[in-house]
């Protein structure tokens, strides 16, 4: 009996200890009153503790059977406490919205995290991406419509931003640095974008003055982020162009999380609507996966995998251009014969690791690999006429080519083969020091690339071969006297190279809160340092670069070092503004594509682009019609030195390889968002821009991206009467920018325009679910969080776009015409959207 009456203490001891061992677990996403996620919120109980990460994702593991206080806290926003009293292995999910205005207790309540606003960073609703019409849908479709960003080709996803080029924007996914393909020398070759719009969470975007964290070029940042899922969903979208099938996972556990897409795109539907007749099916198929794995509250492991193939097979049959004046109307004819074949295949695999050392470090593991296969197949034979035209309306041979000043032929043909492999392993760090944030990393990249480069061009006019221009060869008057010169090619581009660079680069950086006063204020300031290595062991005869290896006794090695920094304060006014100042120099390291010339010679001495950056800001954020506005103003000036001069053909850019110029860009950028229609976001962008460069100190002209004035507007509506009923519109204006040259010419004495770009995509759908919340239970659309069919009219005004001319000789009067290569014509679209 005595020791029985010793063993009861022990029990209820037991049982208590028992008892306080069963756990529950908490989770859920942090949002602002914007709906975006907030990261670094310290989620803490009287027991443990963890904080939100990147995508504003928690989870906490408390004690079941007893009433537990969360408290949700941030540097920035105004802490929310929250009671929870939860069942033993109960899963119970608490999403959050935080604000700075007032302090929840017991409530899930929320609000406006400043972080990116005084960043200088604009924020893109995925919500926004799906829904705005273009021909080639998508994150770059809309951030096109952003002031300082410029593009003149809807079938392509390259965008050019503040005098950049379309090789100077940094892309992220998750972290993870994508790549574009190489060869691209057609929008209409590019097909799909990286990102899947149906996989995403968050879009950041930085057009210039971006902080040290990120990579190594001049122009601009696209940060985003894909979600990781709560629970099972599902998304599928058809059109005339194609489709895509997306589909979100959960473990039972919740450990594991997945979202997958595939994508499917045809691009007949509007490349069939241009001007040269053809037959031609370009086709571009994707998936996309990204897989998160949460084994406890330390460690998260994510892998991101895409696999894409890009075809076009190309046959053109005829096409006949009119320009010139109303004057003097001239027109080009041309019949085709052979085809084009190209294949892109591309492999990216990256894994990433985040360990959480304590609530004020973290840990993040990155490597990745992509490999791309590329080809460009090609023998394309024209035989063209350049004619006046019939420009009488009451002719009845009005509009038709009456005389023809100039025949001749011409034959293309390519063998193009890359294969390039890139390898990354990176480390990143980040440390919240009370008010300070610190972050560091520190990335290792090796590139190997393997091409072959066989094009040239034949042109025959009035029956005899036309010579080159930049060699000297002997006369050629035919028919009047015989030609005894050897017979070469007009254009010849002959090259292989094999190559691997080796990169070094790291970055760290110093962010602080404080006030002046009764003014907040915001500081960053870091530095990046970027070394390569460069290879070199054997040169042909004509100091072509065939082959670089690691071990090479010649090597050439760079460094450099880029400083940057960022300030701003919100005054105590009552009106909510924010100013912001950055500067910083910025270095873009040559890729493979800036050290091979327009000849396919590769120069291993060129140096990084440098670029230094200025940028003024304000943040005006306000009230009209009782609803939520903001002004964004910029203005910007960027000096640029070892300019690396290109020209562009369609999108594919060639390089001379040579650090020969300098470069100026300036400018001033206006957008005003907010909900113009009550319930939904629209905005209106200016910019005006002036770019040019100086090469060889001959004197300053256009930069080929130096398009002067931008306008947009990027409009939601529904009708008031029928909510279920939207429209959605998406306008372009450009002024048109340099038309460029022929790749053998001299660029100063080709300063003509193209034409102003004119685009206007309007989407009208109908949205089923719209009145789901006064639907019965049970209701068959209740199964749908969105279902919607839509119409959709590209380039509404019909308008001619020229993207690109094509110059062509006219032997007998020696002048060289360009021809207005113009992109799509009004296309109609039909699409049904369903989301589960």
């Amino acid at each position: 009996m005595k020791n029985s009456i010793k063993i009861i203490p022990i029990l209820f001891l037991l049982f208590g200890f028992l008892s306080f061992a069963q756990t529950a677990r908490v989770k859920g996403i942090i949002l602002d009153e914007t709906s975006n996620p907030v990261d670094n919120v310290n989620v803490s109980s009287a027991f443990k503790n963890t904080i939100t990460d990147e995508t504003g994702f928690y989870e906490l593991l408390i004690p079941a059977n007893r009433k537990v206080s969360l408290v949700f806290s941030h540097t920035s926003l105004k802490k929310v406490t929250i009671n929870v009293e939860l069942k033993p292995n109960e899963d119970y999910e608490l999403n959050i919205v935080m604000n700075d205005k007032a302090e929840g207790l017991g409530e899930v309540i929320v609000t406006s995290n400043n972080r990116k606003r005084i960043q200088g960073i604009t924020v893109i609703e995925p919500e926004v991406i799906r829904r705005i019409p273009g021909a080639n849908a998508g994150i770059e479709n809309i951030i096109k419509t952003l002031p300082g960003v410029n593009s003149n080709n809807e079938l392509s996803t390259q965008y050019s931003v503040r005098g950049g080029n379309y090789d100077e924007n940094l892309v992220y996914v998750n972290d993870i640095e994508v790549y574009r393909p190489f060869l691209v020398r057609s929008g209409q070759q590019e097909g799909l974008s990286f990102t899947n719009s149906d996989l995403v969470q968050n879009v950041d975007f930085s057009a210039g003055g971006f902080q040290s964290k990120f990579g190594d070029k001049l122009s601009s940042v696209l940060d985003i982020t894909y979600r990781r899922p709560s629970k099972f969903g599902a998304a599928a979208e058809a059109s005339l162009l194609g489709g895509s099938v997306a589909v979100d996972a959960v473990s039972k556990n919740q450990k594991w999380s997945a979202i997958t897409g595939v994508r499917y795109r045809d691009n007949s539907l509007l490349v069939n609507s241009q001007e040269t007749e053809t037959d031609f099916r370009p086709t571009f198929a994707d998936i996309q996966t990204n897989v998160t794995f949460t084994p406890s509250l330390k460690w998260q492991w994510s892998f991101l995998g895409n696999v894409s193939q890009n075809k076009y097979n190309y046959k053109p049959l005829s096409r006949q251009t009119n320009f010139g004046t109303i004057d003097e109307p001239i027109a080009l004819q041309v019949l085709y014969d052979g085809q084009e074949k190209d294949k892109y295949t591309t492999l990216f695999g990256a894994l990433k690791a985040v360990h959480k050392v304590n609530e004020n470090f973290t840990l993040k593991f990155i490597t990745s690999g992509y490999h791309t296969q590329e080809q460009e197949y090609f023998d394309i034979f024209a035989a063209y006429a350049l004619g006046e035209v019939d420009g009488n309306l009451g002719s009845e041979t009005f509009g038709d080519v009456t005389y023809s000043r100039a025949i001749g032929t011409q034959l293309n043909h390519a063998r193009n083969d890359l294969d390039a492999v890139i390898v990354n392993a990176e480390v990143k760090g980040n440390h919240d020091i009370k008010s300070h944030q610190v972050e560091w990393g520190f990335k290792y990249t090796r590139e190997d690339i393997r091409d072959r480069i066989v094009e040239w061009e034949v042109i025959d006019s009035a029956g005899f071969s036309i010579n080159p221009p930049i060699i000297d060869l002997p006369d050629n008057d035919q028919p009047y006297n015989p030609y005894t010169g050897p017979l070469v090619p007009y254009q010849s581009v002959r090259a292989k190279n094999f190559a691997v660079i080796n990169r070094l680069s790291g970055y760290a950086q110093w962010s602080l809160k404080d006030k002046i006063g009764s003014s907040d204020v915001w500081y960053n300031a870091g530095v990046r340092m970027h070394a390569w290595q460069i290879p070199v062991d054997d040169l042909d005869r004509n100091g072509r670069v065939i082959l670089w290896q690691f071990s090479g006794s010649n090597t050439n090695t760079q460094a450099v070092i880029t400083p940057r920094a960022q300030f701003a304060i919100k005054p105590d006014w009552e009106k909510d503004m924010i100013f912001r100042f950055a500067t910083g120099l910025y270095y873009q390291p040559p890729s493979y594509r800036e050290l091979r010339d327009k000849n396919g010679l590769v120069n291993p001495n060129v140096k990084a682009q440098k670029s230094i950056h200025f940028v003024l800001s304000n943040d005006y954020s306000f009230k009209m019609w009782d609803r939520p506005f903001k002004l964004v103003s910029e203005a910007y000036y960027k000096s640029m030195t070892d300019v690396n001069p290109y020209t562009i053909e369609n999108v594919r850019i060639r390089y001379a390889a040579n650090n020969n110029a300098v470069a100026f860009a300036q400018g001033l950028d206006f957008r005003l968002n907010g909900e113009f229609v009550p319930g939904t976001e629209s905005w209106l962008s200016f910019g005006y821009l002036k770019t040019k460069e100086n090469i060889d100190n001959r004197g300053d002209i256009a930069r080929p991206t130096d398009q002067r004035l931008k306008f947009a507007i990027l409009f939601q509506d529904y009708m008031p009467n029928i909510p279920s009923v939207k429209m959605y519109l998406n306008l372009v204006y450009n002024t048109g920018l340099p038309g460029g040259s022929p790749s053998y010419a001299d660029v100063y004495e080709y300063q003509n325009r193209l034409r102003d770009y004119r685009r206007a995509d309007a989407g009208f759908s109908y949205v089923f679910t719209e009145n789901n919340k006064n639907r019965r239970d049970g209701h068959w659309l209740k199964n749908f969080k969105d279902l919607s069919a839509g119409f959709e009219i590209f380039n509404l005004f019909n308008n001619q776009n020229a993207i690109t001319n094509t110059w062509v000789r006219d032997v007998y009067t020696k002048n060289q015409y360009g021809i207005p290569n113009y992109m799509t014509t009004r296309v109609f679209n039909i699409k049904l959207t369903a989301r589960l």
